[in-house]
């Protein structure tokens, strides 16, 4: 496959974000390196936290949850998706697949030979992270999951319908002003900027275009299997699993309910709603630090 990479010098003198990069090389089954970049702070030996993000942001979502947890001793690691951020960005739409990011990021997640995970997980970074949970239940120490889900093909949202729509039709994908959107808050321009920074021009988008097409609302998606598959591992998990919705996300609305509902380690827990829209992180960053930090 081609594949792009989004120049350096984009990433400088960004607002809040004081982070050095790392990278890991990954190799895809048709033989070609991705290079995928991750966030690495705090003590080496400090309790993981793994912050996933979603379509179409980038660790940056994270800066300030960063921050708060490393100044409360937390190894915190935050990856770049591929297609997303510092992350290497395949140039066809059609080499983005469901599966192929599970097992892009099953094969960084081993790599790194992370273990005792705590993971934070919203948008696709669940639907991904999930999974990671599934294939390696034994890495894990404990879920929180906000404003995403594990879809099986069972329908979609009035939110989502209209997010569908919109990725597909608009002729230029306007990154920073969606997160602008999805937030509760009014974000600074610098941290609009920010967000549209991986992203040149719109060749370096199809990775941002083709997510919401793999979202399995309908049996015949792709994934489906998978993600059952998944569900079953997730119905025997009995580590800690708290739900961290936000209040004003038309997309993900009421998804917390079935995480509550089947699984076991949802049980007793102290769920949470947040404040804000579907970038929670960027309208609670303290409150989701805080209830990472008490897990732990």
């Amino acid at each position: 496959m081609d594949v792009l990479r989004t120049p350096d010098d984009r990433f400088e003198n960004l607002l809040d974000w004081p982070y050095a990069p790392h990278y890991l090389t990954i190799t895809d089954a048709d033989g070609t390196d991705l290079r995928i970049h991750y966030v690495d702070e705090g003590p080496r030996d400090g309790a993981v936290v793994l912050l996933m993000h979603g379509e179409p942001s980038w660790a940056y979502l994270y800066r300030h949850i960063i921050r708060s947890l490393v100044a409360d001793g937390r190894r915190v690691i935050a990856p770049d998706l591929i297609g997303f951020g510092r992350s290497d960005k395949p140039a066809s739409r059609t080499d983005y697949t469901y599966e192929r990011h599970v097992a892009w990021m099953s094969d960084w997640l081993l790599q790194l030979g992370l273990t005792d995970i705590t993971l934070f997980c919203q948008d696709w970074g669940g639907l991904i992270g999930l999974r990671l949970v599934a294939a390696f239940p034994e890495r894990f120490a404990a879920v929180v999951a906000g404003n995403t889900g594990l879809p099986t093909g069972a329908g979609l949202t009035d939110g989502f319908k209209a997010w569908l729509e919109f990725s597909q039709s608009v002729p230029q994908m306007p990154i920073g002003m969606l997160l602008n959107g999805g937030s509760g808050r009014d974000l600074l321009p610098e941290e609009i900027a920010a967000y549209d920074a991986p992203f040149p021009d719109e060749t370096y988008k199809e990775g941002a275009r083709q997510f919401p097409t793999l979202v399995p609302i309908t049996p015949e998606h792709g994934s489906v299997a998978e993600n059952l598959a998944a569900w079953k591992v997730l119905e025997t998990f009995n580590k800690p699993f708290v739900t961290a919705f936000s209040d004003g996300d038309p997309v993900s609305k009421g998804g917390e309910r079935i995480f509550q509902e089947r699984i076991p380690g949802a049980r007793g827990q102290s769920h949470v709603t947040l404040s804000g829209g579907h970038f929670l992180q960027e309208d609670s960053p303290v409150a989701i630090a805080a209830l990472i930090d008490n897990l732990l």
